[in-house]
């Protein structure tokens, strides 16, 4: 689905990473490691099209998509891309149904099958009945709870997770993991930049930033200290 090809990222003279290669699948989750300053968050800005490499290619089903236009990436996160960022990205004076509501895909035909109601998916996360709260009362965990809800509705077909379990407890936190799996084994590509060890084993490939940026490997063989 995504294959990325000697990426680089370079800020003046400092390289963050170079020659990053690897193609993520649908039904894939894949754990991006590295210690901090090692550039995962960037390199999920760079796949996401909110920052741009410094050279080679991103490709989505054979596009390469750094070279879209303005209009090709809004398209591409409307249709394509879900985000779960650390900061949440919610509309802190809206309400939690609201903030779902902008992630309702319109069905384009009859034929579409209907995708998860909000009220299923705040059900999931475990923020039944909280749909007319305001997100600015709610907690760090529970904002990431919605974010989370929010992609649920959306269905994406490729996710990125920047450190989707940091602010969360034990049974949250595997709540979240269990949720990206479930997205994955309906097609979904899952990426998660994460410093957990419990995520990262959970993952069906690692791949190590700031390690010579090495190629992914199964969990049980990638296993490093970061």
């Amino acid at each position: 689905m995504i294959d990325i090809e000697n990426l680089s990222k370079s800020y003046g003279s400092r390289t963050l990473w170079s020659d990053v290669t690897f193609t993520i699948s649908r039904g894939e989750m894949l754990a991006l490691v590295g210690p901090s300053g090692s550039g995962k968050s960037t390199l999920l800005n760079c796949l996401g099209l909110l920052d741009k490499p410094s050279t080679g290619t991103v490709r989505h089903e054979g596009k390469d998509i750094t070279r879209f236009s303005r209009r090709e990436i809004r398209g591409f996160r409307r249709d394509v891309l879900g985000y779960l960022f650390q900061n949440y990205a919610l509309i802190e004076n809206a309400t939690v149904s609201e903030n779902l509501k902008v992630a309702v895909k319109p069905r384009r035909s009859t034929r579409d099958q209907p995708g998860t109601t909000i009220a299923e998916a705040l059900d999931r996360v475990g923020l039944s009945g909280r749909e007319k709260e305001t997100i600015h009362h709610l907690s760090g965990g529970e904002q990431q709870r919605v974010a989370l809800a929010r992609l649920m509705v959306k269905r994406p077909a490729l996710v990125l997770a920047d450190e989707p379990t940091g602010a969360l407890d034990e049974a949250n936190a595997n709540m979240v993991v269990d949720v990206l799996r479930a997205m994955s084994e309906a097609g979904c590509a899952v990426v998660i930049a994460t410093h957990s060890t419990s995520v990262r084993e959970q993952c069906d490939r690692v791949f190590a930033l700031g390690e010579n940026d090495r190629e992914p490997q199964r969990p049980t063989a990638a296993l490093r200290t970061t």
